[in-house]
């Protein structure tokens, strides 16, 4: 048995069931065990190591399992970086294996040699090892996996390509030799009483409470509701918690940011009382006043707590395990003006999401787009957004139900994971349909040659549907946008316009299906269609550039900048600046308004 054999033994005795990697003769060695074990792992081919971190990202994200990577030396061990910080950041855990030069090369200015231990001395800085010797080999793996799920981070093996080829020796009973073993505890841990104690007594004394989840309550579901039942609160939501909490529920506010909807902004801004359970959420200046609100944050991580906000309780716990133990401490409220006053908010909202999807475009308005697909979608449906345009619409326009579940690029915030992050999901759960909701800019970055992997693989998923929406408005609109609102200058066009492609007609010449919408009455039957299809199927929705992603929080004067911007520069001017007055009025026009 060679060493790259027994690397694999010990991956499948991880229960690790699929390794998303491109070759290369940096792992010739590795690549040749995989033959001897037959394929298992299975090793998933993408069309790029980028990508292959992508859909590691999105296996782990969507099945809760640490995922791995691999890709060979030098270049690919370089591509895998932008992956690899996704899910760094994004608090995922992957296991990144690469290959190495050999160890007589090392230091001589070879072919593919990079410092590979100071390149990932940051993406995986709480686990980076060189396997030297084959002794050494278990033990690494080992707490590579264990740390990267317990700190749900990103760990890393280098492993040099003669390395790979030698006879695999297990370590001995001996000095300087270390043995290891399998196996992930399964643990949830708890805060003090006092802790506790003193969370309940901030909550009990507020009148206008307010809670802020992100992913890190998915699995505290129940316990979040009866918490916020307990104490009339409303709910808002990270864009990464999206899912961990139905958005049918009447005081559940939606998303929270920049990206975020009017209540969760009204919520924060007029609370006395705030909880957030499982989130980073960076964007300060989305949470109360400093002053204005009392705070308590839960969190599984120590080092997570205490940022963001000036906390008055930070209880470090497992979110179910806390909120559980938290119940009894805490008084339900006999008022309920508070509650009816975030509900009535929420409710006024999705009117708003309603008429503003209404709004007449050129050729169609991607808000009605995304808006059309929320009363089409299965409720076992996994949705990835890409960054850009439309994660706002994402955000804004989809309410989560059922089992379903979603994600994008939250912390990273990177172009291009929409594609792979729903080929990783699919693995994860092939019995399940996948959507993509991608801008043209990101197809054009990444998803297209994606579209070959899925093309490769959707024959072994048992619900075959993967769909791609790409809003085609043949710009880099969030910057665009941004660039309006926030610098008051006209669109670049060298740098923002994009060459419109075909796409639907590509993903057709890949053996899969689909259509290009350009007219709104076509949008609701894309959609039925590409949902019944048989195959991975690629919507083309033509959409207006001029509808403008803009902030629950946008004030006048950006509103004002953009349109001076747009008047003095840019060529589709008058379209842009009635299309963003209108989306900004409908905010605050009654029900009915027109």
């Amino acid at each position: 048995m060679k060493v790259a054999d027994y690397l694999l033994q010990r991956l499948q005795e991880w229960e690790v069931e699929y390794v998303f990697a491109y070759p290369g003769d940096g792992i010739n060695g590795l690549l040749a065990a995989w033959g001897r074990a037959e394929d298992q792992p299975r090793f998933i081919q993408a069309r790029h190591e980028e990508m292959a971190a992508f859909e590691a990202v999105g296996y782990a994200k969507f099945s809760g399992r640490t995922a791995v990577c691999a890709a060979t030396s030098g270049p690919g061990a370089i591509h895998l970086l932008n992956g690899l910080y996704d899910a760094k950041l994004d608090h995922v855990p992957v296991v990144a294996i690469v290959g190495q030069t050999d160890r007589t090369a090392m230091g001589g200015s070879y072919q593919q040699e990079v410092d590979l231990a100071s390149l990932y001395k940051d993406v995986a800085s709480e686990f980076c090892e060189m396997v030297t010797v084959p002794e050494q080999l278990p033990n690494v793996l080992d707490r590579a996996m264990r740390i990267a799920a317990t700190r749900r981070t990103v760990t890393a093996l280098i492993i040099p390509a003669d390395v790979q080829e030698l006879d695999y020796e297990p370590p001995a009973h001996a000095f300087k030799q270390v043995p290891s073993s399998i196996g992930l505890p399964r643990y949830a841990p708890v805060p003090a009483d006092e802790d506790l104690a003193r969370a309940a007594e901030i909550l009990n004394a507020g009148e206008k409470v307010a809670m802020l989840i992100g992913q890190g309550a998915r699995g505290a579901r129940a316990e979040v509701e009866q918490v916020a039942d307990l104490l009339g609160a409303g709910v808002a939501k990270a864009l990464l918690g999206k899912d961990a909490l139905p958005d049918t529920l009447p005081y559940v506010t939606g998303s929270i940011g920049l990206l975020g909807t009017r209540p969760s902004y009204e919520m924060m801004r007029d609370c006395d009382t705030l909880l957030v359970v499982g989130s980073s959420f960076p964007y300060s200046n989305f949470l109360p006043d400093f002053g204005q609100a009392r705070a308590v944050q839960i969190d599984l991580d120590p080092s997570m707590v205490g940022l963001r906000y000036p906390f008055e309780a930070n209880i470090v716990g497992d979110a179910a395990e806390t909120l559980r133990r938290l119940i009894p401490l805490l008084r339900p409220r006999s008022d309920g003006a508070w509650r009816k006053t975030v509900e009535d908010n929420a409710a006024r909202w999705w009117e708003v999401m309603q008429r503003r999807a209404e709004v007449a475009a050129d050729p169609i308005n991607p808000e009605y787009v995304v808006h059309a697909l929320d009363a089409l979608l299965p409720e076992d449906a996994m949705i990835a957004a890409d960054s850009g345009s439309s994660a706002n619409w994402y955000a804004r326009h989809l309410r989560m139900r059922g089992t379903m579940r979603g994600s994008l690029s939250g912390t990273l915030a990177t172009m291009g994971p929409g594609v792979p992050y729903m080929i990783g999901a699919k693995f994860a759960h092939p019995d399940r349909p996948a959507i993509a909701i991608v801008g043209d800019g990101a197809m054009q970055m990444n998803g297209l040659a994606e579209l070959i992997t899925a093309a490769k693989y959707y024959r072994e998923w048992t619900d075959p549907r993967l769909v791609v929406a790409v809003l085609n408005n043949q710009d880099l609109n969030q910057v665009t946008w941004e660039m309006r609102a926030m610098q008051g200058a006209p669109q670049f066009e060298p740098s923002q316009s994009l060459p419109d492609v075909p796409y639907s007609d590509i993903a057709r010449s890949f053996g899969l299906d689909g259509v290009r919408v350009e007219r709104s009455e076509d949008v609701g039957p894309a959609w039925n269609r590409a949902l019944a299809a048989d195959r991975p199927f690629v919507i083309d929705f033509r959409t207006d550039p001029a509808v403008p992603p803009i902030p629950p929080h946008a004030t006048w004067d950006q509103i004002k900048a953009a349109a001076a911007a747009v008047l003095h520069g840019d060529s589709d001017r008058g379209s842009v600046v009635r299309q963003g007055v209108k989306a900004k009025i409908q905010e605050f026009l009654p029900g009915g308004g027109s």
